[in-house]
Order: C-alpha cells, then structure tokens, then sequence
C-alpha cells in the first residue's frame, strides 16, 4: 500500500496514523470472506447507547453477488462512482433511528453508527485493506434498492478493498492519491473548558 501516514502534532497509535482514505483500488483482487468478517466483528464490538447495536451493514461484494454489488455502485454519485468501481466491496451503512427495545427514538444512533464504522477502517487498515467512506450517494435510491425498513437512516456507502500500487495509479487521480494529507488548525477543532478556548498543544 502507498504509505500516506498522518504527521501528527502528538504521538498516536500508528493503526490510527496509517489510516487514510484512498480512491485507486485494484479491481481484480477480492477480500477475502474471512476478512469481511473480520471487518464486521470489529464493527460488532463497537460501543452503542445502552449497548443498542444500532448499525446495520449491507455487504455488495462483487465476487460473490455482483447483482447486489451493481445495486449499489448504482447508487453512488458519479464522482464516486468513477472511482469507487473499482472496489470489490460496496457496504451501504445503515443507523436505527429508534431503540430496538422501547421504539423511543434514539438520538445517539447515527453518532454509535459511526463509531462502529471507525472500527471497520481500523480492523481493514490493519489487514492491509483500505476504506473509502462516501457521503455522495442517493440515499433514497439505496433505500429502495436494498428494501432498508424506515425506521433505519441509510447513512454512507463504503468501498473496501486493496490498494493499486504507485506505479499502477490511473493518471486521474495520481496526484490525489499522493498529494499530502492535511488537518485543521487544532484551536478550531479542540477547546479547553470552554467554546473557543482553545485547548493547547505544546509540542515535545
């Protein structure tokens, strides 16, 4: 894989350094099923509200159902969609908007829904797999597509698969996929007891 890994202002694991969000994927290398699981275990153990699971992954992999895999790579924008083609795996992510055990809402779905998809970038980044989240999608379309209950908000879709080495990188994203990476400015994303107080970092 391209290395691209974070340089950090503070030491942080180096799973959490290396991961990053690649486009160049190698469309005839599949995951492995056992990988995939692997993957979904991770997303498994991920914390919920009250320990409600509230997630729900649909797997599209195209080795394996290439109908199901082409419902979804439908449903992507075509920004994405140039790109993401390439994936051998599509996974639409879905949050519950209720809990499971009294149909109360559940404001904390999509936030849990996130966490246990982080886990899925983690679990895949150690496994030499690389994932791509997307918000560029038609929601309602996937919806339809993969008869989500309603009660359920269809929220990204998600690539996965391997990465193409450098030397094989399609001209139209060469310099996306090697360009830096940046973050903002920390006293924008990081306050210290209160809004726009900046939390400080002091470096070594």
């Amino acid at each position: 894989m391209i290395e691209k890994k974070a340089l950090t202002s503070a030491p942080i694991n180096e799973l959490l350094a290396s991961r990053w969000s690649g486009r160049a994927y190698a469309a005839d290398k599949p995951v492995d099923h056992k990988d995939l699981q692997s993957l979904l275990e991770a997303a498994r153990w991920a914390p919920s509200c009250f320990g409600d699971e509230p997630w729900r992954y649909i797997v599209c992999d195209r080795f394996s159902n290439e109908s199901a895999w082409q419902h979804a790579c439908d449903c992507l924008a075509e920004g994405n969609r140039s790109w993401a083609v390439n994936a051998p795996v599509l996974i639409l992510v879905c949050a519950n908007s209720v809990f499971s055990g009294n149909g109360k809402p559940n404001r904390w779905g999509e936030y849990d829904t996130g966490a246990a998809s982080m886990s899925i970038c983690l679990e895949a980044t150690s496994r030499g797999l690389m994932v791509h989240q997307m918000g560029g999608y038609d929601a309602d379309k996937a919806r339809e597509a993969f008869h989500v209950p309603d009660r359920y908000t269809t929220m990204a879709m998600m690539a996965v698969g391997y990465q193409l080495p450098e030397n094989e990188l399609p001209d139209d994203i060469r310099d996306r996929e090697l360009s830096a990476r940046r973050r903002s400015e920390h006293e924008k994303l990081f306050f210290a007891g209160d809004w726009d107080e900046a939390f400080l970092f002091t470096g070594d």
